[in-house]
């Protein structure tokens, strides 16, 4: 007798959003704290342009817009609008504090890591 394997499915442990690591969430929750609110949530989006074909934007939002996607990290929300999800599937967003650079940082495996003309996803 054999038995048929079931077929391995990408998708399922495919990342469907935006991830927000541990330093980058505190920094986040640190900086909604100095603005003295409980309603901003971290935005992020994505514009065509910029070198790598893409622009991002991370900034604090209080609004909730239609087919939003927001996902929790210790307190902090993170939201992606429907458009931007796509591209941002599976991107880390980290905060860096060194000499050598300081802020937030985007690793996104959609996104080509070379400055070349065209299309920057697959």
């Amino acid at each position: 007798m054999t038995t048929s394997a079931q077929p391995e499915s990408t998708e399922a442990t495919a990342p469907t959003s935006v991830v927000l690591t541990d330093v980058a969430a505190q920094k986040v929750k640190a900086l909604i704290e100095q603005e003295g609110r409980d309603d901003l949530r971290l935005r992020v989006a994505v514009q065509p342009g910029g070198c790598s074909g893409l622009r991002y934007q991370l900034f604090f939002d209080e609004r909730s817009l239609d087919g939003d996607i927001v996902t929790d990290y210790d307190g902090v929300e993170v939201v992606v609008d429907r458009m931007s999800a796509p591209y941002l599937a599976g991107a880390t967003i980290d905060f860096a504090d060194r000499i050598d650079a300081q802020g937030f940082t985007i690793d996104n495996p959609n996104a080509q890591n070379s400055c070349a003309c065209g299309d920057s996803f697959h």
